[in-house]
């Protein structure tokens, strides 16, 4: 999946000549507003909870999604892991789909530095679980097997909005079961916005959720685990343990509490982006996209067999990003690209296979 990433950085420099970034929404840039929030950031040593705008990120977090407390990470992958190694011991449980970052993207930590034994499910179209998978993963009180101790969701699942209900439903049964239910919503603004829910709502059902600010909110750096005063109290000698206590960090919190007020808002229109950019590349014959699986910024193009790193170096000539995943390319759009660049994808996209026919 990442081998389009991997031998291409040495050609991207440093963006010289580039127009338009596809490859995620963590690529995007502060605006001007952002870095005169960090400028203007009061700040502390964030180890010793002496940092204002942490502290004022991590309070207005919580209460946006109903939770106790809150914790500010460098990343998503650290405050999963966190959470992980806060509800499970070594020799315990999660239960996950087999898609979702916190199993196949986040390089098998819980397994690797917690001793916590992953039991993935195959998921279905959209991205989801049925309750009975729940019922029939939890493993019995028997010594040959692991103890089932959490649940670990995920919302958005590759762009694909998940019910709430189905959520609830899937939570009720860990929940009957004793197990604690974290929820990966590293993009669940993406989520509310496509739902037009709150934040609150959307977490209801589960114990925790991680939150990433630095891909569709548009910040360079950040995640905040929110959840119960016990698991944040538990998260933050996870946090300290695995590296990740930081100090006048506040320059990074004032991102975040301008992406809520500034950016949130702004969801909407990628999402409008990533249709467009659909719809306009399934106009091309050679081209395969399936409209119905665009919800929020995330479209998935089929280039036809041999074409995909080769589509990917054309457009990189004329200054597009895009991975070559196979089987299907990821296209990710943000507050960075401009329908204009939009329409400048779809035509050398169009003119790719003109070339070639």
């Amino acid at each position: 999946m990442y081998s389009s990433m991997l031998d291409r950085k040495n050609k991207i420099g440093s963006n010289s000549g580039l127009i338009a970034d596809f490859r995620s929404d963590t690529v995007t840039r502060p605006s001007k507003g952002m870095y005169d929030a960090m400028a203007q950031a009061k700040v502390g040593d964030d180890v010793y909870d002496d940092d204002p705008t942490v502290v004022e990120l991590e309070s207005k977090l919580a209460e946006m999604a109903g939770m106790e407390n809150a914790l500010f990470f460098p990343t998503g992958t650290q405050s999963n892991l966190a959470a992980l190694l806060s509800y499970c011991g070594r020799g315990d449980e999660y239960i996950a789909g087999d898609e979702y970052h916190i199993f196949i993207d986040e390089a098998g930590g819980a397994a690797v530095l917690g001793g916590i034994s992953p039991f993935p499910l195959p998921t279905d179209n959209s991205g989801g679980l049925a309750p009975q998978q729940i019922k029939d993963a939890i493993k019995p009180d028997d010594f040959h097997c692991p103890i089932s101790r959490l649940l670990c969701l995920e919302n958005t699942v590759s762009g694909r909005v998940q019910d709430p209900q189905r959520i609830a439903s899937l939570a009720t049964v860990a929940h009957e079961n004793d197990l604690s239910v974290h929820l990966d919503g590293a993009r669940i603004f993406n989520a509310a916005t496509a739902l037009n829910v709150s934040l609150k709502k959307l977490c209801e059902p589960v114990d925790s959720i991680s939150i990433c600010l630095s891909k569709g909110l548009g910040t360079p750096v950040g995640s905040v685990l929110c959840g119960s005063e016990h698991l944040i109290k538990l998260a933050k000698r996870m946090r300290k343990l695995l590296g990740g206590g930081m100090r006048q960090v506040g320059v990074l919190a004032a991102c975040g509490l301008y992406a809520l007020e500034h950016n949130v808002p702004l969801l909407g229109k990628d999402h409008e982006k990533a249709t467009k950019l659909a719809k306009g590349l399934q106009s091309i014959p050679e081209v395969s996209i399936d409209l119905s699986s665009v919800e929020t910024n995330m479209v998935f193009m089929d280039p036809g067999e041999g074409h995909h790193q080769a589509l990917c170096d054309f457009l990189h000539e004329e200054g597009i990003l895009i991975g070559a995943q196979v089987p299907k390319i990821r296209l990710v759009t943000h507050m960075d690209i401009s329908d204009e660049a939009i329409e400048l994808f779809i035509e050398k996209t169009r003119s790719y296979y003109q070339t070639r026919n």
